[in-house]
């Protein structure tokens, strides 16, 4: 009868022992499932990341991993996340994951104070105005259409009513990459500037490019007004013309002004040279 009480007890035991293992690895198999918070701004307790502020993650349909963003995923993988086709999430306030939606259905906290159901962009950024573009079928920052901003069918693109009767339309001008940091346009979250022949780049690709070059990298044509450039230009070559052996000074170049499209005569210079037709030094020797 002893015999049998010991073997009750040490059965009981390893029931226990293998109760409390199970509980283990459960608990750690649910908190290795749940993704640490990130932060915007750990300082100030601020969750998001380093492009959005909020309090979801996003469930990738790709690879199923969790990411803050979009962005985040597409800087860690070797693909891009399809915004369009999440359908979960991860509550970053209490852990829950769940269908994506603006609010938590576990704790009900609030996501963000933008959520749009079709992109499944969240973000809480204070004073960022942001719309989704049934045309674009993007969320464009901005007050929307007809308030600060307009869909050029043309160009597919959403752009600053300033410019309404002002840009020049190029067909899904958009639907290209950025011709200095070769990034896909369409759907960039950095701003975008429009040259004034109708091409596009980044606002900061633009700032650096524009230190030393300005024509269009894609097309040559001038990035601006160039008449005060082009006035010094002239001064230059009047003052080196006097100085100019005979010989040379009777020569001229046939050249294609990159401006205007016109071809013409130019006087002789080693570098410079002036088109006929519209003054303009952007051009090249044929």
């Amino acid at each position: 009868q002893q015999h049998q009480q010991q073997h009750a007890h040490a059965h009981q035991q390893q029931q226990v022992l293998a109760h409390q293992s199970s509980s283990s690895s459960s608990l750690a198999s649910q908190q290795q499932q749940q993704p640490a918070r990130t932060y915007a701004d750990a300082a100030a307790g601020v969750l998001g990341c380093k492009h959005y502020r909020r309090s979801a993650q996003l469930v990738a349909p790709c690879c199923g991993k969790v990411y803050t963003c979009r962005l985040c995923h597409d800087d860690a993988s070797d693909h891009r996340l399809d915004r369009y086709a999440v359908a979960e999430m991860v509550c970053m306030l209490c852990g829950t994951r769940q269908p994506v939606g603006g609010a938590c259905c576990s704790c009900g906290g609030s996501m963000a104070g933008y959520y749009c159901g079709i992109c499944h962009l969240f973000d809480d950024e204070p004073g960022r105005d942001i719309y989704h573009c049934p045309f674009c079928n993007v969320c464009r920052r901005g007050k929307g259409l007809g308030v600060d901003f307009f869909h050029c069918m043309q160009c597919n693109a959403c752009m600053s009513l300033s410019l309404f009767n002002s840009h020049t339309c190029r067909e899904r001008a958009m639907e290209g990459n950025c011709p200095v940091c070769h990034e896909y346009l369409f759907d960039s979250a950095a701003p975008i500037k429009e040259l004034p022949c109708g091409h596009f780049l980044h606002s900061a690709c633009f700032a650096q490019y524009a230190r030393y070059a300005y024509t269009c990298p894609i097309c040559c044509k001038s990035i601006g007004d160039m008449s005060m450039y082009f006035r010094m230009l002239d001064s230059l070559l009047a003052s080196e013309r006097r100085s100019l052996p005979a010989e040379l000074a009777s020569k001229s170049h046939a050249v294609l002004c990159q401006d205007c499209g016109r071809v013409g005569q130019a006087p002789y210079h080693f570098v410079y040279h002036k088109c006929p037709s519209c003054s303009s030094y952007n051009t090249r020797v044929m």
